[in-house]
């Protein structure tokens, strides 16, 4: 038997084909070959074509198909880039580009919706600000663009329209609600006063499932396009957060997982409802959550990461693979030699109270500094807005030793791992997963083709472990401590 997983990615569409006997990934397809575009029409907006996700989803599964086919396929799990919003209409086709997670248009529409609601109440029953979720992206749909507010039959998120796709089942899921901040987690149930508050009819909202176990069905149509056989479950769907913990068996109170991709992210298991009065961090349900066994994840998330590193690379040293920058960062000492990068220029920033500083670049000296330390201070900045975030779970009880992570993305730096393990003073280990192995996995659990933990997780394997670097903690700590009080006199003035 195999299982799919989908990865709605923000650069890329990834599908794996996974082995349920072995646990091992028996293929996988990217696609496009070059990110898909983001569109910025305004400064801090972001949006994305739903049907370009799915046509390249449809390219994936037809290489899968042709390569290997697809009739033994027997479960589907979908991941996918977390707050957007899809708005469809009666016939299932998108009335707009979807406002994706990195756009900062309603921030202040989420911050109004905090002041009235009432802080008290938004964080005992929401365990976040409304802040730029994506009830307040429909929100600022309503005020903008009430022609589309008005055709809109449901609307809800990246993940869900590629399932809708798939089987013509509209819905979403209990952990999706909480992404979206549409989850009372005190009635465990659709948090209405939201919906009241921005006057948005609860019928725009899908019926919602458990994100682990049968949800919907594929089509016949899928069956005579890409060989998977006509009722196939979709039994696994996750935000890409929660799905890249669940990839790593990120499972239980205390365990901690991280991905730094366009953008970073430390996510941590709780079994407490825990609030961050400034909502810096947010809780969602994990996909293992219940009413009677609570299961919350702790998400830190950073949008300015990889999409730096991938900046820097486009426009500043073409002529550099990413494996070259990181050996030319690698030579120069740890912290750069007092050349800083602030990363934060992917939008509006939830762990800086959702303001926006823009990337900075400060201390450069012409005569001493050379293109490897900016290559270096570029990585380092990274790494300390990680430590930033840590530092903010900290204060909420949460003490990572051990980071889990996918031996992917900025991970395959040896120096951004190092780094992050110094910084946090907690080792790194590095697992052979990305994001679409995740769901395969989780649709196959889900689907009850494997009835344990265990079964599941048996083809995970430990490639690395790194731990902090002795030699690098002073200097490091010194470097960090000049990159924060830059960072909080830019905040002060903003």
């Amino acid at each position: 038997m195999k299982s799919i997983g989908i990865d709605v990615g923000t650069s890329f569409i990834k599908v794996s084909l996974l082995d349920v006997k072995t646990g091992k990934s028996q293929a996988s397809y990217t696609f496009p070959s070059a990110e898909m575009p983001v569109k910025a029409v305004r400064v801090g907006w972001a949006e994305q074509d739903p049907d370009m996700w799915w046509n390249n989803v449809c390219w994936c599964l037809k290489a899968l198909n042709g390569e290997y086919g697809l009739k033994e396929v027997a479960s589907i799990g979908i991941t996918y880039q977390m707050h957007g919003l899809v708005c469809i209409d009666r016939q299932g086709k998108p009335l707009r580009d979807s406002i994706i997670w990195s756009d900062s248009r309603a921030v202040e529409y989420g911050a109004l919706a905090f002041k009235q609601i009432g802080k008290e109440k938004c964080l005992n029953r929401l365990l976040n600000s409304p802040g730029n979720f994506t009830a307040t992206k429909m929100a600022w749909v309503k005020a903008n663009e009430p022609e589309i507010f008005e055709h809109t039959y449901k609307f809800f998120l990246p993940g869900d329209y590629i399932a809708y796709k798939l089987t013509g089942d509209i819905s979403t899921t209990e952990s999706g609600l909480s992404e979206q901040i549409l989850w009372d987690f005190t009635d465990n149930a659709l948090a209405g006063f939201v919906c009241e508050y921005f006057g948005i009819p609860a019928s725009y909202i899908p019926v919602h499932k458990p994100s682990l176990g049968v949800q919907c069905h594929t089509t016949m149509q899928m069956e005579k396009e890409f060989g998977i056989p006509k009722g196939t479950p979709i039994s696994y769907r996750a935000g890409d957060q929660p799905n890249n913990a669940f990839s790593l068996n990120v499972m239980e109170t205390g365990e901690v997982a991280a991905t730094a991709g366009t953008s970073g992210v430390v996510y941590g298991i709780t079994d407490k409802s825990i609030a961050d009065q400034r909502s810096r961090v947010n809780q969602f349900l994990h996909v293992n959550h219940k009413p009677n066994d609570p299961h919350y994840g702790v998400l830190l998330c950073i949008n300015g990461t990889g999409i730096l590193s991938a900046w820097i690379r486009r426009n500043l040293v073409p002529d550099l693979s990413y494996d070259q920058m990181n050996r030319e960062a690698a030579v120069v000492p740890a912290g750069s030699d007092g050349v800083l990068v602030l990363p934060f220029g992917n939008g509006a920033e939830r762990m800086l109270e959702n303001r926006y500083t823009g990337v900075r670049f400060s201390g450069i000296d012409l005569n001493r500094h050379n293109r490897g330390h900016f290559l270096r201070a570029a990585q380092e900045g990274i790494a300390f807005s990680f430590r930033y975030g840590i530092d903010i779970m900290k204060q909420m009880g949460m003490e990572p030793k051990v980071i889990r992570a996918g031996k992917a993305n900025m991970f395959l730096s040896p120096l951004f791992s190092d780094t992050i393990a110094t910084l946090s003073n907690a080792t790194i280990e590095l697992y052979n997963t990305d994001g679409a192995l995740g769901a395969a996995r989780g649709a196959a659990w889900g689907a009850g083709l494997y009835q344990s933990r265990e079964a599941c997780f048996s083809g995970l394997e430990l490639l690395q472990t790194i731990e902090p670097q002795p030699s690098w903690k002073d200097p490091m700590e010194k470097a960090y401590q000049q990159w924060k009080d830059q960072l909080e006199t830019i905040l002060s003035n903003i």
